[in-house]
């Protein structure tokens, strides 16, 4: 497995793989590597020849310094698991080599960008596709693949690669859960012992929703009412958001379902009572059948 900095080293690496004939895929992370970026290894790997994982902790998509300054970072137990995982090369790239002038240039989704975590994050999508569009160009995949538990993000990219012409094949990886259901997240470990447990309301919520659309209920504000009362159970959180949305559009679900509907999810978690744990994000989402 081979270790690279630059973009240049790494544009040779990747022309030199396409001169041969080579397919590349590409696994945008930001590192704290879990089972979920795994799985986009495996989703890649089953599309390409080779597969490059960028760990880059991107500054410019977080709106508050401290949460940047709190991701974790693990670059030697990252690096491990990609070699396990038979990663043919890792990018390691600095701010300086990805923001040599800063951030004077951005890549924008205007529309897509707005709903849901573009509420309350503002620039924070900005920062998302300007930093993948850079991924793109450095890495030149044939391939790429993102995590369906950021819906929202997904959509972008994908709506960003199709209009800019990149000719990139965006896969969806889906979503690795824990044996009780929680998501996998690299912010799960700043969880207090309360928080982790409550958090499990957000896929309950989401298993309701569809056993309650299984039951014959089509009505989306009845639907909403019930989401709501039992992710009020989660007493160490407030929503920032719960919302019946279409999947490829992301506009608002009509009144009465009629057809597959994402419900997206977003709790804020404050720590626990004797002060373990720190304040967390989590978001998760199922698109959810309707029959």
């Amino acid at each position: 497995m081979q270790v690279i900095t630059t973009r240049a080293e790494l544009q040779a690496w990747s022309d030199a793989e396409r001169a041969a004939g080579r397919r590349v895929g590409l696994v945008p992370t930001m590192g704290a590597l879990h089972a979920g970026h795994l799985s986009l290894v495996e989703t890649v790997r089953a599309h390409a020849d080779r597969v490059v994982v960028s760990i880059f902790v991107n500054p410019t998509q977080f709106n508050d310094p401290a949460d940047f300054e709190g991701y974790p970072r693990v670059m030697e137990d990252d690096l491990e698991a990609c070699r396990e995982a038979g990663v043919d090369v890792v990018w390691t790239p600095r701010v300086e080599e990805l923001y040599p002038d800063g951030a004077p240039v951005w890549v924008e989704v205007e529309g897509l960008s707005e709903p849901l975590c573009g509420q309350n994050r503002p620039g924070h999508f900005r920062g998302v596709t300007t930093v993948v569009t850079k991924l793109f160009l450095a890495a030149r995949p044939h391939v790429a693949a993102f995590g369906e538990k950021d819906w929202q993000q997904l959509a972008l990219i994908r709506r960003m690669t199709d209009a800019l012409g990149f000719g990139i094949e965006i896969l969806g990886g889906k979503t690795v859960r824990e044996p009780d259901g929680l998501a996998l997240s690299s912010r799960n470990v700043h969880l207090g012992p309360v928080g982790r447990k409550q958090a499990l309301r957000i896929s309950e919520s989401l298993s309701l929703a569809q056993q309650r659309i299984d039951d014959g209920e089509r009505s989306r504000s009845v639907l909403l009412e019930a989401v709501r009362k039992k992710l009020g159970e989660a007493t160490q959180a407030r929503i920032d958001y719960a919302e019946f949305r279409d999947p490829a559009t992301l506009e608002l679900a009509p009144e009465r379902l009629e057809g597959p509907t994402l419900l997206a999810i977003a709790l804020q978690f404050a720590p626990d009572p004797d002060g373990q744990g720190a304040d967390v994000r989590l978001i998760d989402n199922r698109v959810l059948e309707v029959r």
